[in-house]
């Protein structure tokens, strides 16, 4: 790394709502307890999203300017606001080491560097990424279960279908803004998001959504087994 490394520090929330100010003071500190970096100097990037909406333009403008030379290392407070699942996360990794950008993640005090061999953080990397692929094997299981008992389901039969479904000659299937849904209940779940302003973006009541939220395992979240 260069004497005079330049650090970018990313930080991105869920809903308009939600403030940066915690994930700035983070990576800061991190950024001035590591490389000594002088503040003035240090490139922020920011991303607050809306609804469903991940055109991250602080992501991908970060992305590029790594790709360009211009930064020697990547700070951010935690795995989950540099990306929307391991996978993601495993490519931007991929794409700052391919660039010589190290990555430094704070809370999990995980760091990549280009050409390292650590085996600690080379594992800990791997066994993110499996945890990663069961849960969300696991998650894609539920859904097909639950699916599968509402087609036998009374209710199910003689009700409207749930939020994010259709029937298609008598059987339960995915409507086209159900991945929309899933996003939406996952932001109310995480509490980043009201009922009242969910049921706003999906068109809906929150009734409905507080009904969605009973049926968990119609969308990977879980559910009594």
């Amino acid at each position: 790394m260069h004497d005079n490394p330049t650090i970018a520090a990313y930080c991105r929330v869920s809903t308009t709502d939600q403030s940066l100010d915690r994930q700035l003071t983070s990576t800061r500190d991190y950024a001035e307890r590591e490389f000594d970096a002088d503040l003035s100097d240090l490139e922020i990037y920011r991303d607050k999203s809306t609804g469903t909406n991940i055109d991250r333009s602080g992501y991908r403008e970060m992305m590029a300017d790594a790709e360009a030379g211009d930064l020697d290392a990547v700070v951010v407070h935690s795995i989950s606001r540099i990306c929307r699942s391991i996978g993601d996360l495993e490519k931007t990794a991929s794409r700052l080491e391919d660039a010589g950008v190290e990555l430094h993640i704070v809370s999990e005090g995980l760091t990549l560097r280009p050409g390292d061999t650590d085996p600690y953080q080379t594992a800990l990397f791997q066994l993110l990424g499996v945890f990663a692929e069961l849960e969300a094997n696991m998650a894609q299981q539920r859904t097909k279960e639950g699916i599968a008992a509402r087609q036998n389901s009374e209710d199910y039969h003689h009700g409207r279908p749930p939020l994010g479904f259709e029937k298609d000659d008598g059987r339960l299937v995915e409507a086209d803004n159900y991945h929309d849904v899933v996003a939406v209940l996952d932001m109310v779940q995480k509490s980043n998001l009201s009922k009242r302003k969910a049921a706003e973006r999906l068109d809906t009541s929150r009734p409905t959504i507080t009904r969605a939220l009973e049926r968990a395992e119609l969308y990977g979240f879980g559910g009594s087994d």
